[in-house]
């Protein structure tokens, strides 16, 4: 297998795991901030105010974008196993 290959095969690799996580992380970031511009308006820091929302909402984006996901990684695999002969020599 040449470097141009690994480098094009790593890179689309790279690029797909990127796209699957961001939303998740997006959602994470923005609940996060969002709690924590309470916590500091209200003067409430208890740690289980800012975990219990975030879970919350990482677990109900994960089941809203479990189909894209699927989607993503089928296409992701198909197109990988689809020609496998460059991989090989």
């Amino acid at each position: 297998m040449s470097p141009e290959t690994v480098v094009q095969l790593t890179r689309h690799t790279m690029e797909t795991v990127l796209w699957m996580a961001a939303p998740i992380l997006i959602v994470a970031t923005v609940v996060s901030l969002l709690v924590n511009v309470v916590q500091v308006v209200t003067s409430i820091q208890d740690i289980t105010i800012s975990t219990v929302p975030r879970l919350a909402s990482v677990a109900i984006a994960i089941l809203l974008l479990i189909p894209w996901l699927l989607r993503k990684i089928t296409t992701f695999a198909t197109l990988l196993f689809s020609d496998f002969h460059p991989y090989v020599t």
